[in-house]
C-alpha cells in the first residue's frame, strides 16, 4: 500500500525575545505535516523539531483547544486566525493550505495589546475593560430573585445570547486599521444592557468601559467592518450601534 506523503512548508514566524527586545522574521523548514492536523499542532510539531535540535521553540497562547477561551492569537498570512472563517486558530487545519505553501505567522498587532514573547501578546487590556463595568449588581440580602423568574422577550434574549458569545480573542482589535476594540466592549454592553438584571449599571457600565477603552489605547472606530468578518465568533457590527446610542444616552443623562 502507497505512503501518502503530508505537506512540506516553510514557516516565516515572528521571533522576540521579551517585551523590550527587537523582534524579526526567522524561517523553518517542516515535512509531512497531514492535512488532517489543526494549526497548533502543526506549530507542536515544529516546537518538537526545535527542542530536539536544542533550540529555543516557539512561545505561542493557547489552551482549551476548542474554539471556547479565545486565548489562541496568531496572525497568519495578513489574517488573525487565518484563512479559514467562524473559527479561532485551534481551530483551522492544515487542510487549508497546500504543500510547498510559505506561511507567515506573526502576533496580533496593537500598541494595547504589546508582545510579550515570540507570538505572545499580553491582552490584560481586556480585563480591566471587563472590570471597569462588565458586571451586574446581585441582591445577597436573603431575597434572592431567582433569574428565571424575570421575564425577557425572546428577541431580547437571543441578542443578549449573540452578544455573549463573544470570547475576548482580540481578531477584532488586530483586523482593524485602527485597532479598534469597538466590537469586543459593544459585546459586553450588549449582553448586559438588553437584559433585566444589567439595567442597574446601565448607564455607568458604558461609561466607564468606553473611558477605559480609550485610557487603554485602543483605536477609535471607522465601520470599515473587519472586525466582524474576522470574529470568529461572528458578531454583528450592530452592536456597536447599540453602544454608541448607550453612550449617547448616558452622556446625556449624566450632564442633566
Amino acid at each position: 500500500m502507497a505512503t501518502i506523503k503530508g505537506m512540506n512548508l516553510t514557516l516565516k514566524i515572528w521571533r522576540q525575545k521579551d517585551a523590550n527586545s527587537k523582534g524579526k522574521i526567522e524561517t523553518y523548514k517542516v515535512k509531512d505535516i497531514s492535512d488532517h492536523m489543526s494549526f497548533l499542532e502543526m506549530m507542536d510539531v515544529l516546537n518538537e523539531q526545535l527542542i530536539s535540535e536544542n533550540k529555543e521553540p516557539v512561545a505561542f497562547d493557547h489552551d482549551c483547544r476548542e474554539g471556547i477561551c479565545g486565548s489562541c492569537s496568531l496572525h497568519i498570512n495578513g489574517e488573525p486566525h487565518g484563512p479559514d472563517r467562524g473559527v479561532t486558530t485551534c481551530q483551522l487545519h492544515m487542510r487549508k493550505f497546500n504543500s510547498g505553501d510559505t506561511i507567515y505567522i506573526e502576533p496580533f498587532r496593537a500598541k494595547a495589546f504589546p508582545v510579550i514573547k515570540d507570538l505572545v501578546v499580553d491582552r490584560s487590556a481586556f480585563d480591566r475593560i471587563i472590570q471597569s463595568g462588565g458586571f451586574v449588581s446581585v441582591n445577597t440580602s436573603g431575597n434572592t430573585q431567582d433569574a428565571n423568574a424575570l421575564p425577557i422577550p425572546k428577541a431580547d434574549a437571543d441578542k443578549a445570547f449573540d452578544a455573549a458569545t463573544c470570547i475576548g480573542c482580540g481578531a477584532c482589535v488586530a483586523s482593524c486599521k485602527n485597532a479598534s476594540a469597538m466590537l469586543f466592549v459593544s459585546a459586553k454592553v450588549s449582553q448586559l444592557s438588553l437584559l433585566p438584571q444589567g439595567q442597574v449599571e446601565r448607564e455607568e457600565r458604558v461609561l466607564n468601559m468606553v473611558s477605559q477603552m480609550d485610557d487603554e489605547g485602543f483605536g477609535n472606530c471607522t465601520n470599515t467592518g473587519a472586525c466582524e468578518v474576522e470574529c470568529p465568533k461572528g458578531i454583528s457590527l450592530e452592536n456597536i450601534a447599540r453602544m454608541n446610542r448607550e453612550f449617547l444616552k448616558a452622556t446625556i443623562h449624566k450632564e442633566e
